[in-house]
């Protein structure tokens, strides 16, 4: 999926390990993969991917997707499947190749090569993986069953907080930017403990929602079974779990609720949290996870601690366990042997995905490196991929929007100057990241062995949950980035107030420089306005040039800027993502202001970019028209109904459909592009406009 702000996604980084990056898409498995040795090449504006004989001004998507979405079948082991997607894949088939060969132990192996290619190696070791079963599980379990009171717990929480799998269970915990003083790290105490994908799934009560519920007590029963529980006990053990989650997730700020940084901002001394939760003993979860001294965390969710307390008081020692062995056998699950990685699978991605087949093996070993080394990963992939002309390129690009920023807020009619100032200021203080680090994360600490896949896992969550932790009461690093460079994926940080373009995503074809502009402002230089705007959309906008939440607009802008927003937010909830569910356009408000914000941006950048060159039609369209047509393209794909219905609820995205039509339908460029008409689908009025 396209680009993400990282806002309130990376609260709690050390909470979240072992999973994917936000937003980062999945892999797809062709028939008889193999690894590449370079990546294809595919145009930004691919003429067959279109559908000709749709009419642009009743359906732009269809226009410009149909013939993609009709020839690229959503494969086997996805639930939805994408240009960026495919793009996706091919860097993994890629980085599948380079790992490869790391993989083979040979005189002159440099460091990086040696670590990253043990790690693949060990991974890909399937029989290695069977033979060992659940034992690597059995000391932690053990831990568990010599649980006595709710000091033992507080002590297993926090050693599993510094372990793979265990990040989340019961709350989460980590470091962050003070949202009032961007400058420092602190501790950050957030909700968590659930193992549904969000806290609606143990609320609502039409009868999906119900059948999700029966079909998660069966999961997790499932898995009890499998780590050693009588069937009978686990069926129980399985029920008081879902209680016990449904009292967290009662408590929990809706996903809507979160995209306000206000309410998750309230610092507390640690004397104060533990009295929040007195019957959780913070100074024996801290030692035991390692944590350094600190005196000050922001504690996301304080009613979710109120009913944590109350959860603890309620539920005796043994019910407890029961969550605990659930929640680390059912995240540890992935990296055991076939049975568990199985019912993970057939819960988690075939039932709630709509997924047909697992991915291979060798996909899920690259994504593994990736994520637990990847900056090691990335110094191959940037080497061999990333040329400097093609960094240069973008850094032009995005200096090209910046600039067409300034001309906007300078002639907005609805800003006044006080808060027009300070846009500016924003604006000016913001950086770019192109492609990959100024200085590589040095992983030479974590022990990787070839005989030891679950270890290494293990090793390398450990590894990065200290790193995160070891910032509280640190200065800030304003060159760290929270994606890999082979990440097909960008953000914005609005308490770093950067945009982050990683290698991976300026590549063919999202990125081309084989073309002309045209293209390439509506695709990536589109992309780049989008995170650019992320910093002044309903979220990013309460945060300061220097990244300190605080309110730097005057009530009668804030007013205006609410009410136009109120228009795209009305806009995008008439459409319907399926059966009778239409977009949760609270939810999505951030993304269609900087979706539709960006692709004004960069219409206007490409036109300033090509000031005074005889464009001339190419392939029969306009400049102007290749421009649209490059921004469609972007968002060509396919997804299963499950996976409509899951990101529905979950994806502060909207459909890519919607994300086409709806921006297209506001901007007067593409009815006069296409000769549009007033009263055709695609032409929209009045029109709404923020950015």
């Amino acid at each position: 999926m396209r680009t993400c702000s990282i806002l309130l996604c990376a609260l709690l980084v050390p909470a979240m390990l072992g999973a994917q990056a936000a937003g980062t898409p999945p892999a797809p498995q062709p028939t008889q993969a193999r690894p590449l040795t370079q990546l294809p090449y595919t145009p930004s504006l691919d003429i067959p991917s279109m559908d000709r004989t749709a009419d642009p001004c009743v359906d732009f998507y269809q226009y410009t997707c149909g013939g993609w979405m009709k020839n690229n079948p959503i494969p086997p082991d996805q639930s939805s499947w994408s240009v960026y997607g495919k793009m996706y894949e091919e860097n993994t088939r890629f980085l599948w190749g380079i790992l490869d060969e790391a993989s083979r132990p040979a005189e002159g192996r440099s460091a990086v090569s040696r670590q990253i290619g043990d790690y693949f190696a060990a991974c890909m070791d399937e029989p290695a993986i069977e033979k060992a079963g659940a034992k690597p599980l059995q000391p932690l379990l053990a831990e568990i069953a010599a649980i006595r009171s709710t000091d033992d717990i507080a002590r297993f929480v926090g050693r599993q907080h510094l372990a793979v799998g265990g990040n989340g269970m019961v709350f989460g915990f980590g470091s962050n930017q003070d949202f009032g003083d961007s400058t420092r790290f602190i501790a950050f105490a957030g909700s968590g403990g659930l193992g549904l994908p969000d806290r609606d799934y143990y609320l609502k009560d039409d009868p999906r929602s119900v059948e999700i519920r029966q079909r998660y007590v069966a999961h997790v029963q499932r898995v009890l079974e499998l780590a050693g529980d009588p069937a009978e006990v686990a069926a129980k053990a399985a029920t008081g779990i879902m209680e016990l989650e449904t009292g967290l997730a009662k408590a929990s700020l809706t996903r809507v609720e979160r995209r306000d940084p206000s309410r998750l901002h309230h610092l507390m001394k640690r004397a104060e949290l533990q009295a929040l939760v007195p019957d959780f003993d913070w100074d024996l979860y801290l030692q035991a996870a390692g944590l350094p001294a600190y005196d000050v965390v922001n504690v996301t969710e304080p009613d979710f601690y109120r009913q944590l307390q109350r959860e603890l008081r309620a539920r005796d020692v043994s019910s407890w366990k029961d969550y605990l062995r659930w929640h680390l056998v059912g995240a540890e699950a992935p990296y055991l042997s076939k049975p568990f990685a199985q019912a993970d699978f057939d819960f988690y991605q075939k039932y709630l995905r709509g997924v047909a087949e697992p991915p291979a093996r060798w996909k899920r070993c690259v994504e593994l490196v990736d994520r637990d080394l990847g900056e090691a990963l990335g110094q191959v992939f940037v080497e061999k991929t990333f040329t400097p002309d093609t960094k240069a390129r973008a850094v032009k690009m995005a200096v090209e929007i910046q600039k067409a920023m300034e001309e906007d807020i300078q002639q907005l009619p609805w800003m006044g100057p006080e808060t027009r100032k300070r846009a500016l200021e924003k604006l000016h203080a913001m950086v770019n990241k192109i492609g990959y680090p100024d200085r590589w994360r040095d992983y030479s600490s974590i022990v990787i062995a070839r005989d030891d896949f679950f270890g290494n896992v293990a090793r390398s969550a450990v590894f990065e949950s200290r790193r995160q932790l070891a910032r509280i009461g640190k200065p800030i690093d304003r060159g760290e980035w929270q994606m890999t460079p082979p990440t097909v994926n960008a953000y914005y940080d609005a308490q770093m107030n950067d945009m982050n373009f990683p290698a991976g995503v300026l590549q063919p074809p999202l990125f081309d420089p084989k073309l002309d502009d045209a293209p390439s402002y509506g695709n990536t230089g589109a992309t780049i306005a989008h995170e650019l705007t992320h910093g002044f959309d309903d979220e990013g906008r309460q945060f300061d040039a220097r990244g300190n939440l605080r309110d730097w607009w005057t009530r009668e802008d804030a007013e205006e800027f609410e009410r136009r927003a109120r228009c795209i937010s009305d806009q995008f909830g008439q459409y319907v993502v399926i059966d009778d569910i239409r977009i949760n356009s609270k939810l999505s408000l951030g993304e269609d202001v900087a979706d539709l914000g960006g692709e004004i941006l960069a219409f206007n950048a490409w036109r300033n970019a090509t000031r005074g060159m005889d464009l001339k039609p190419i392939d029969g369209f306009t400049p102007e028209q290749r421009f649209f047509i490059g921004m469609g393209q972007w968002a060509c794909s396919n997804m299963t109904d499950e996976d409509r219905r899951l990101r529905a609820a979950t994806d502060p995205h909207s459909p890519a459909k919607y994300r086409i039509n709806g921006v297209v339908a506001n901007m007067p460029q593409f009815r006069e592009a296409f000769q549009c008409k007033p009263g055709q689908p695609m032409v929209r009025e009045p029109v709404c406009r923020v950015w």
